[in-house]
């Protein structure tokens, strides 16, 4: 098995007791239901049943904003890679680590503001390669849960955000305390959510092998279902598998997607097939991923693969990143600027935009 990643700023490289089981059936029951929107929150609107979202590389603006890549692209919806601490203060933290990039509404907040008013939103993203590998995704650098948790909290107050993802791979995957915190976190924001009339949904990314997560990756979701962590999403990284032979990624992604299903299964035995298809996530690299040729996700993959998860009902659908969709370097493995395969400008955002939906 290869060493699975997803990337962060600059790449992503490499390589219980039936009363629990219960409880884990009732909290994912309730997950489904869509809380209604309050006077609070009427800022913040509900994500919808299925959403196409991309990345976003936000310390990359070069070929244009957040607001302006989301509008040409046609992606409504946008996820944003990534927040991590800077080392100096293990409990903030900042967009890429960048002090001078806080979460406020100075920081993104009209960008974001913009996407709202066209009927999309945000999924920023804590976490990534980068920073689980360096010891600065918050719940590795810092010790408080209630720290932690009040970071999630910012978020939703300055950008009106209703949904968090959680990056986690490299290090990450193996800090056991970091897990457990970082779980415990997002229980604890989903209560103070639910007090303030706010509508909040958390999903974890996580590395992927072609037939499922690993024990480590698995292991993170064990540790939410004991804290009481609702997830929404389990988003697998379809990519970068590192088996050191050609893979055809479309058929890669449909089994580690199956593979992902039936480990939910177990995790949460009872609830229906359809809810834990919905759970489902998939993020492919589109064109060639950081391996190399032996792995390209090609322009004719992308409509089977839209026909794949509108058929199994998943409930989300990514690929790294939107300043990527474009063939401005065939050839070449693992960029940051263009997928590496020809293809027409924003090609794979245009074939994944119909998934978004109700």
């Amino acid at each position: 098995m290869g060493v699975l990643n997803l990337r962060g700023k600059p790449r992503w490289v490499v390589a219980g007791s039936s009363a629990l089981l219960a409880s884990s059936v009732l909290m994912l029951s309730s997950l489904v239901a869509t809380a209604p929107a309050s006077a609070d929150s009427s800022s913040q609107a509900a994500m919808p049943n299925r959403i196409f979202a991309p990345y976003f590389e936000t310390w990359d603006t070069s070929a244009g904003s957040l607001a302006s890549q989301s509008e040409a692209s046609g992606a409504k919806f946008l996820s944003l890679a990534f927040l991590q601490t800077p080392a100096s203060t293990p409990c903030v933290a900042d967009w890429n680590g960048d002090p001078t990039q806080p979460i406020s509404h100075a920081t993104f907040g009209a960008d974001i503001a913009a996407i709202q008013a066209r009927g999309g939103n945000v999924i920023p993203s804590y976490g990534g390669y980068a920073a689980d590998s360096t010891g600065t995704e918050i719940a590795d650098s810092c010790t408080d849960v209630g720290a932690i948790a009040r970071s999630f909290e910012s978020l939703i107050s300055a950008y009106h955000v209703s949904r968090i993802d959680l990056d986690v791979e490299a290090n990450s995957l193996t800090n056991t305390a970091g897990i457990d915190r970082r779980n415990k976190a997002v229980a604890m924001a989903e209560a103070w959510a639910a007090a303030h009339h706010q509508q909040i949904q958390f999903s974890y990314t996580i590395p992927s092998t072609a037939q499922g997560l690993t024990a480590a990756g698995l292991a993170v979701l064990q540790d939410a279902i004991a804290n009481g962590a609702r997830i929404a999403t389990v988003n697998a990284m379809t990519f970068d598998y590192w088996y050191g032979t050609p893979q055809n990624m479309l058929v890669d992604t449909e089994t580690a997607g199956a593979g992902l299903f039936s480990q939910l299964q177990t995790l949460y035995p009872g609830v229906e097939a359809r809810q834990l298809w919905h759970m489902v996530g998939v993020t492919e690299m589109q064109g060639i991923d950081d391996y190399g040729p032996d792995e390209t996700f090609s322009t004719w993959e992308a409509l089977p693969l839209l026909q794949w998860a509108e058929q199994k009902g998943i409930g989300f659908l990514s690929f790294w990143a939107v300043q990527r969709d474009n063939g401005s370097c065939v050839g070449t493995k693992g960029a940051g600027a263009c997928s590496g395969v020809p293809q027409s400008q924003w090609f794979f955002s245009h074939a994944f935009e119909p998934f978004t939906g109700n």
